[in-house]
């Protein structure tokens, strides 16, 4: 249930067993673009360089960074705390910040009382020094799937595979974002100690799944290459700890960079079977078991698993007041900082950033309850931060939100909680890196065995 794994919560896995669609080939990018701009105009992940005309938005000079630490303590840790917001927005100044933001936020301000503190803005994304030499080499040698972006890419490895958008062409560079977002840097490997997954009806918080999640992502192995590359970016192992009902579960999860060649899997052992199974085709729009019919399946971390449905075109750049640096909340209690209807503002941290913006709409042929998703991409990691989806008359329903953290160790910005809010009744699904009750979480940076993540291990481990 954690990514932070692309958040696999309950069995949140979006699963792509399905054949892909085939369509029509994507068009070309007019020019491979000049990696070199990587070390110039632009950052090594192909942000702006440049603050804003105001300064409201600072140039990117580095990130933060900071040694290692030790393989035993957390990597998160406490940042900005002195700061004060610069200003708060509320229902009675919001149309003076109307143009930074979403239609989501605009709806929870004006229905349900939601207030943006708003501070200074920290570009603090950074990655290691092998990640910014793969994204040059994958400036010139990626490409999506020549019978459609939405299918995968092939010839990335080890940085998000796009980190110049194509502009010319609105459904490449739209494909291009979605699988940024999917395959943004969080750190080869990961271990936390307990990941909370929680639904809040009715201003109810209710725990339905936690978790210790180990993960892997073979896509970012440092010791790697594109030729050894075997196509799947990630690979999770969730093992249930709360509550009792689920205790002894686990699930086992690879995601795949191109659905045409391989698909993702999920592997389930449920409590008392004793036995590993290749869960079902569950996947897409599928209702998430654990969110009580809050969340689909694709939902999760603002979208989640097989892109395939959708044609993503990207809308343009622009600046925007997003959740930024919320290390807060990885430092505190679920169950503390969690309101009847979002995230108490005290606990969040909102500053302004360019982001992307692009949609996903229902490719001819395919069913999902959200005919149409709109997303909002950090320009500094390529990690979406909130979204809408649309029903199937068009209107506004859900509401999706990243609120990322800063780990100067890794280094890196991640994400760390992620949530679906059910706009019209207000109840909202939860889940991310966090303590709840008695259980703590730890975040600690991990090697492991590479059986860990393999179903022969899973299985041979299996209690009747």
């Amino acid at each position: 249930m954690n990514r932070m794994k692309r958040r696999d919560f309950g069995l949140l896995a979006g699963t792509s067993l399905a054949a892909a669609t085939l369509v029509q080939p994507a068009r070309a990018q007019a020019a491979t673009p000049d990696p070199n701009l990587l070390d110039t105009t632009l950052t090594p992940l192909g942000a702006e360089r440049a603050g804003n005309a105001d300064g409201s938005i600072p140039a990117w000079t580095g990130g933060l960074v900071s040694a290692p630490l030790p393989q035993d303590q957390p990597v998160a840790v406490p940042l900005f705390e002195d700061e004060q917001p610069l200003y708060t927005i509320d229902a009675s100044n919001m149309a003076q910040y109307a143009q930074f933001l979403t239609p989501a936020t605009q709806f929870q301000i004006t229905k349900y009382g939601m207030t943006l503190p708003v501070y200074k803005t920290h570009r603090t994304a950074a990655a290691p020094q092998y990640v910014y030499d793969n994204a040059k080499k994958n400036v010139v040698n990626a490409e999506l799937d020549p019978r459609g972006g939405r299918l995968g890419f092939t010839g990335a490895y080890g940085a998000i595979p796009f980190p110049i958008i194509d502009t010319s062409d609105p459904l490449v560079g739209g494909a291009q974002l979605i699988w940024n977002h999917l395959t943004a840097w969080f750190d080869y490997s990961d271990l936390s100690t307990f990941s909370p997954g929680c639904v809040i009806i009715n201003g109810q918080l209710i725990l339905v799944a936690g978790t210790v999640s180990k993960s892997i992502y073979p896509y970012y192995d440092p010791n790697g290459s594109l030729d050894s590359y075997e196509g799947y970016f990630s690979k999770g192992h969730y093992y249930y700890k709360a509550p009792s009902s689920v205790v002894g579960q686990e699930d086992l999860v690879w995601h795949s960079s191109n659905v045409t060649i391989k698909p993702d899997i999920v592997w389930t052992l449920l409590n008392g079977q004793g036995r590993v199974r290749k869960a079902p085709d569950q996947a897409y729009d599928d209702p998430n078991p654990s969110s009580n019919g809050i969340a689909s399946l694709d939902e999760s971390s603002c979208f989640y698993g097989n892109p395939s449905q959708y044609d993503w075109k990207v809308i343009g750049k622009r600046e925007m007041i997003v959740p930024y640096n919320c290390n807060r909340q990885v430092l505190s209690r679920m169950d503390d900082f969690c309101g009847p209807h979002f995230i108490k503002p005290e606990y969040m941290r909102w500053e302004k950033h360019r982001m992307w913006v692009f949609e996903g709409t229902l490719h001819p042929g395919i069913h999902n309850v959200n005919i149409r998703r709109t997303f909002y991409s950090d320009e500094d990691t390529g990690l979406i931060l909130l979204g809408e989806g649309y029903d199937g008359n068009n209107d506004m329903w859900k509401g999706y939100m990243i609120t990322n953290f800063c780990v100067p160790s890794i280094p890196g910005t991640i994400e760390g909680q992620t949530m679906v809010f059910q706009l019209q009744t207000g109840d909202w699904v939860i889940n991310g890196n966090a303590s709840y009750g008695n259980f703590k979480n730890q975040k600690f940076e991990r090697t492991f065995p590479p059986d860990v993540f393999e179903p022969q291990q899973m299985a041979a481990n299996a209690a009747f």
